[in-house]
């Protein structure tokens, strides 16, 4: 059987090669002392809130289950269009915003719609690598472009222009960012944008961890970028990591109004529509109880990044940047990882598991650029779980 050469251009997602390793391993010690503790994937510990769970099963009881346009419920874009004003003061239509089947359709449509066999975007390094497997399945190639922590592992427009050649289509960016947990500076991503736009490319931004911002300097969506330059945007959401409602399988798409309807054109073949289930519960998420709670877990998710980061810091695990967002620490583990006779992050993760019975990421999936000196914490779980990992972490390092 021939493999169609786009598919061999997409690499493991080692992420998940680990977690199988995890999982195995936590059948094992499951009644031991040390039960295996996950800190190795990006989901919250918090599920849908009541008003949530409620709403989809009303709409399993009144039988709105049927299709849906492929843009999504109107009630559902007027709401996130709402959310937009009220949290972010960003004027976004509903006209602009396609519901999706979670931002892995969304960034899959975006780079459908704008990217051809051949074309370039830029790209930071390290950044979540299904990002770039996006861009390579439509034949697209993803340009990594090392980053430092002065930089906070963000693109910089000097970066871009000069990376910037004939077969340039645009960039993608991340803020706050997997990995790192890191936003770019609101003047520099308009920097960035602003050269973009000038050179007629594309500017497409993951934004599925913009709830989920700590620090005032940061937390402000593209779209609110003044002079019109938020309206070229295209913005990519989510409802799994702020709104808590991962296997739901729901995000949305804002896009210029011009490519609205081609992004139509291609849900309607390629997806029909989103859960109908999954959007009748998510109108929910605005409810003035809902949205509550949402900050409620916002301020927990600070409060163990505020006691997970220093700890990290205390045993060597330096992590050059604070995050101002998501849950995540990207740490330095060449120190560490020394301490355990073993060098690079792949090893030292799996010494980890197989010593303190706790998985985490090594930073292979990121990047190219130095990915064995890192790797990656989810601090989405339980602060116990946390302090559980913190002390184990103690024992092992010393």
């Amino acid at each position: 059987m021939r493999i169609a050469r786009r598919a061999q251009r997409i690499e493991p997602f080692y992420v998940m090669e680990v977690a199988k390793a995890a999982a195995s391993l936590a059948k094992q010690v499951a009644h031991s002392a040390q039960p295996m503790i996950f800190l190795n994937i990006g989901e919250p510990d918090f599920t849908a809130p009541p008003l949530v769970q409620q709403a989809a099963t009303r709409a399993i009881h009144d039988g709105n289950t049927q299709y849906t346009q492929a843009t999504g419920l109107q009630s559902l874009r007027e709401r996130i269009s709402h959310w937009y004003s009220t949290r972010f003061q960003a004027d976004v239509a509903p006209s602009r915003i396609v519901i999706t089947a979670g931002a892995s359709a969304a960034l899959q449509l975006a780079c459908l719609a704008l990217i051809e066999a051949g074309d370039d975007i830029l790209m930071p390094d390290p950044s979540y690598p299904c990002n770039r497997h996006f861009v390579s399945a439509t034949e697209g190639n993803a340009v990594l472009i090392p980053t430092t922590a002065q930089e906070r592992f963000q693109l910089s427009s000097a970066k871009v222009q000069a990376a910037w050649a004939a077969q340039t289509r645009g960039v993608l960016l991340a803020s706050p960012s997997n990995p790192t947990g890191t936003s770019i500076a609101p003047q520099e991503l308009r920097r960035i944008h602003e050269f973009v736009h000038s050179r007629g490319g594309i500017t497409l931004i993951d934004e599925i961890y913009l709830g989920l911002s700590y620090e005032e300097d940061f937390g402000h969506t593209a779209l609110a970028m003044g002079d019109g330059l938020g309206e070229s945007i295209i913005s990519i959401n989510s409802f799994s990591k702020y709104f808590n409602m991962t296997g739901w399988r729901l995000g949305w798409l804002v896009v210029p109004e011009k490519l609205a309807p081609v992004i139509e054109r291609i849900a309607q073949n390629l997806f029909i529509c989103p859960s109908t289930i999954a959007q009748h519960a998510a109108l929910a998420c605005f409810e003035a109880d809902s949205l509550a709670e949402y900050e409620k877990r916002r301020a927990e998710f600070k409060a163990r990044r505020d006691y997970f980061i220093p700890a990290l810091n205390r045993l060597g695990l330096q992590v050059p940047v604070m995050p101002d967002g998501a849950f995540y620490a990207y740490a330095d583990c060449t120190q560490a990882a020394a301490r355990l006779g073993v060098s690079g992050s792949w090893d030292f993760a799996f010494e980890l598991m197989q010593r303190a019975h706790l998985a985490v990421t090594p930073g292979r999936d990121f990047g190219t650029d130095a990915p064995e000196r890192y790797v990656r914490f989810s601090t989405a779980s339980s602060m116990a779980e946390l302090k559980e990992a913190v002390a184990r972490l103690e024992t092992v390092l010393g």
